[in-house]
């Protein structure tokens, strides 16, 4: 199957403590949070972190939206709460419109 990857980036507020449990809440990400990644047709997703940054790299497969995956979640009450609980640690960027977390970025050059 074709995948695809994608490239996101969010903040962290800045405070020591909330990163290192922002950290631990992903060393054991719920199963119900995993199920609802895989069915949305992403294939594999990474999280780096440096600093209050966080970077995401998506690979998804060609039934993954990002459209799809937000009418999904919408409809899942354990990501609704896994969001809201995430939202804890997070912080809006500043080039980012209302309601934008995660933000893709762009391709500037490929070698």
């Amino acid at each position: 199957m074709q995948t695809k990857k994608y490239y996101l980036f969010c903040d962290l507020k800045d405070d020591a403590n909330l990163i290192a449990e922002y950290k631990a809440y992903h060393k054991k990400v719920w199963p119900e949070i995993i199920k609802s990644i895989k069915d949305s047709g992403i294939e594999n997703m990474e999280i780096y972190n440096k600093g209050n940054r966080l970077f995401m790299v998506m690979e998804v497969n060609t039934s993954f939206s990002f459209e799809r995956k937000a009418k999904m979640d919408a409809c899942n009450p354990k990501v609704q709460e896994w969001e809201k609980l995430m939202w804890r640690y997070q912080q809006k960027v500043p080039v980012a419109q209302e309601g934008e977390k995660w933000l893709l970025l762009d391709k500037i050059f490929e070698l």
